[in-house]
Formats: structure tokens, sequence, C-alpha cells
């Protein structure tokens, strides 16, 4: 399955589930990463970590070992 870490700068996906339980899970719904919200790929720094994404119109920035925890459906290409 296709997580946040494999988008392409410019890329959109709609995320499916987090990989992920505990403190970690809820920090990112705390950010408004949640199942069927669409995540853009922005930016990725130049040693590539983090990764800057944009979210209900936001923008936040995200390590790789995160964005590999948010699984993306299959069938989305933005």
């Amino acid at each position: 399955m296709k997580t946040v870490k494999d988008l392409k700068p410019g890329q959109s996906g709609i995320v499916h589930i987090i990989d992920e339980s505990g403190a970690f899970k809820r920090r990112l719904f705390d950010m408004g990463i949640t199942p069927g919200i669409e995540i853009k790929l922005l930016k990725v720094a130049p040693l590539g970590d983090p990764l800057e994404i944009s979210v209900r119109g936001y923008h936040l920035s995200i390590r790789k070992e995160q964005a590999e925890k948010i699984r993306l459906k299959e069938d989305f290409d933005a």
C-alpha cells in the first residue's frame, strides 16, 4: 500500500489508515490527518527529511518515519 513517503512533490493522496496506535496516532489526528482527508506533498528537504505536506489548507512538516505510517488509498490519482 502506498504511503505519504512514496509521494513525489506535487502529488496528492487520500488517507486510508494510520498504521500506528497510541500517542503518535493521536498527535496525527490532532494535526488533522484523519482517514478520508487529502494530503499533498509540497516539498522534501535537501537531505530527504523532513517532508512538507498540505493538510486541510495548512502546511505541516513531518519526518519520513512518520510519513511511512500514513497509508493512502490506492485508487486515488491527483
